[in-house]
């Protein structure tokens, strides 16, 4: 195989180096935020959510249970108003010692 061929065969495998979508703010914005399963969690993550985005509608958020009910996740829809606001609202949520994981 010549060299050439060889090196464009390389450059195939090498991931293609690409810029993430933007976001143009504001926007609705979707948040999955899971934790332990328990009778407060919805409202611990609406708390700390409501500091970030006054005003979203907690009447259509969702809570479902895993499938062995150890964890909840709740899925929620705010206005997001920059890439600060979002940073801090994700940093907060962690910060409770409940969520683990914020999509």
């Amino acid at each position: 195989m010549k060299q050439d061929a060889k090196k464009g065969l390389r450059d195939l495998r090498q991931p293609a180096a690409s810029s993430p979508p933007k976001i143009t703010f504001p926007c609705d914005y979707s948040l999955k935020v899971v934790g332990d399963a328990a009778e407060d969690f919805a409202a611990c993550v609406c708390q700390v959510v409501h500091r970030h985005a006054p005003g979203f509608d907690e009447s259509i958020i969702q809570v479902v249970d895993s499938r062995n009910g150890r964890f909840q996740s709740v899925r929620i829809v705010i206005e997001a108003t920059g890439e600060q606001q979002l940073s801090q609202l994700f940093d907060d949520l962690k910060a409770t010692g409940r969520v683990h994981m914020v999509v």
